[in-house]
């Protein structure tokens, strides 16, 4: 493939990758009006909100390996395809229901991009340094997307109705769907195999359930579901991989973990994830809740965590080219590990500077990581196997999300509860009871409750700062990345892409 015609496409493989990050944080801030619109209880509202995510997490495993399978573009343009199709329907459901399912299906769709875009970079880039800036590319449009979705939903609700947050995906997968078949090469596994349905449902089953037990265990009152749904999904899991282990071409190759550079960065891609996005939901509402910024205002001073990744991520070819990956990557997260201890210096007049700054910071420290490490993922593996371990690069990533929605927001809930000696559960309670209350007792109580709730910001500061030294020094123990040896996955020639 020549060189003007890679890049090309990798323009054109930019579009599915920020979209569907996009589409990952874009209906938090349309939830509200699309609720009174269409009469969704909170039950509804939480499935509409979820389901989406909960599927992309649910079968990236399965669809990176499909597509070696079938073929990437080939799996790519169907995806791309559906996604715009589907977004129509999403932007005009009339009841919850028709929502809840176009938002679920969507996320079959979304599970098919990420994969693929990702292992058809290591089929048009075959010299080690485009490639790793053609990732740092792929890297800095995931991790931007997500920054950028609340500011787009802002500007489209302040000028359209909800279901406009849907449609602007709509051009963008069409032109995908155009360019794709004339830019992307097509590539598939002649050895792979076919695709063994009892794999996917064990790891469908196991992902949804764990996802979704992590998820709500923070948010009911009474955890038996979410706890029962988390040990079972384990299990679940724990069947998987005993089967992969087993099979000669497995859905998911777990034998990649023997690769020590491989199982390094999947750790750190998964800490990182939970450090980042625990940080990501103490600030946002920290800046609404306690600062008294509306969600678009917030959305836009948030902003510096995309934009930071994204510096990280196009940065990180030109450190590589100046010393050691291992050292870009662990200098980085001991950038991230300052910036998050930033945040316990957040009080009073010189909260929002610091606020800003520190998640900038922390956010520019991943930004080799993301760039770096995935490249390390990808390229520790033959071409034919790079959609699976493209898959477990993103896994990698949501269960990071999850788990740092789950953990850092118990951190914190218990440290506010702490502070509030029991009174109150959360700050939003606090706000809401402190309507009914005398202003003078008001006023008392939600300047405690935001003491309390900024507390749990700093607890939430130390915490990512040791996860993120913590990674630091993993990285700098591991060895030399080195490519998987035939030995290691049978079936496969391994050859240099």
């Amino acid at each position: 493939m020549r060189v003007n015609r890679a890049w090309l496409g990798l323009v054109v493989l930019m579009l599915p990758t920020l979209l569907v990050a996009m589409d990952m944080t874009a209906l938090l801030l349309a939830l509200p009006q699309l609720s009174a619109d269409l009469g969704a209880t909170n039950v509804q509202q939480l499935w509409i909100s979820d389901s989406y995510g909960l599927m992309v997490a649910g079968l990236v495993i399965t669809m990176g390996t499909l597509g070696d399978r079938i073929g990437r573009r080939r799996l790519l343009m169907i995806g791309g395809a559906a996604f715009a199709v589907l977004s129509v329907v999403a932007a005009f459901s009339v009841s919850p229901l028709m929502l809840i399912v176009a938002r679920a299906l969507l996320g079959v769709a979304g599970a098919t991009l990420a994969p693929s875009t990702l292992a058809l970079i290591t089929n048009m880039f075959r010299d080690e340094r485009q490639r790793g800036q053609a990732i740092a590319i792929w890297a800095t449009c995931q991790f931007t997307g997500g920054a950028l979705g609340p500011v787009l939903a802002g500007f489209l609700l302040q000028h359209f109705w909800w279901g406009s947050v849907f449609l602007a995906a709509v051009p963008a997968m069409a032109l995908l769907v155009i360019a794709g078949r004339v830019l992307l090469p097509e590539f598939r596994s002649d050895q792979a195999g076919l695709l063994d349905l009892a794999d996917v449902g064990l790891s469908l089953v196991a992902v949804l359930l764990t996802v979704y037990g992590i998820k709500q265990l923070t948010v009911e009152s009474v955890p038996v579901v979410p706890a029962a749904a988390l040990v079972v999904g384990t299990a679940i899991g724990y069947l998987f991989v005993r089967r992969q282990l087993r099979l000669e071409t497995p859905l998911l190759d777990l034998r990649l973990l023997r690769n020590r550079p491989f199982t390094a960065v999947l750790i750190a891609l998964v800490f990182a994830g939970i450090a980042m996005a625990g940080t990501g939901l103490l600030v946002t509402q920290y800046l609404q809740s306690v600062l008294g910024y509306s969600p678009v205002a917030s959305a836009v001073l948030f902003a510096p965590m995309g934009l930071g990744v994204a510096v990280g991520t196009m940065a990180a070819p030109a450190l590589a080219r100046r010393m050691k990956q291992t050292t870009a990557i662990a200098g980085g997260l001991a950038g991230s590990a300052l910036g998050s201890l930033l945040l316990v210096g957040a009080d009073g007049a010189s909260a929002l500077p610091l606020v800003m700054i520190g998640i900038a910071v922390l956010a520019l420290g991943t930004g080799p990581l993301f760039a770096l490490g995935t490249g390390l993922v990808v390229g520790s593996v033959p071409p034919e196997r790079a959609g699976s371990a493209a898959s477990m690069s993103e896994t990698g990533n949501y269960l990071g999300g999850s788990l740092g929605f789950a953990l850092l927001g118990v951190v914190a809930a218990v440290v506010y509860r702490s502070r509030m000696d029991g009174t109150s559960d959360s700050l939003a309670g606090a706000v809401a009871t402190s309507r009914h209350l005398p202003a003078g007792q008001g006023e008392e109580l939600l300047h405690t409750a935001r003491e309390a709730f900024t507390a749990g910001l700093h607890v939430t500061g130390v915490v990512a700062a040791v996860i993120f030294a913590g990674l630091a020094v993993l990285i700098l123990t591991m060895r030399p990345a080195t490519r998987t040896t035939p030995a290691v996955l049978p079936g496969y020639e391994a050859t240099r892409s």
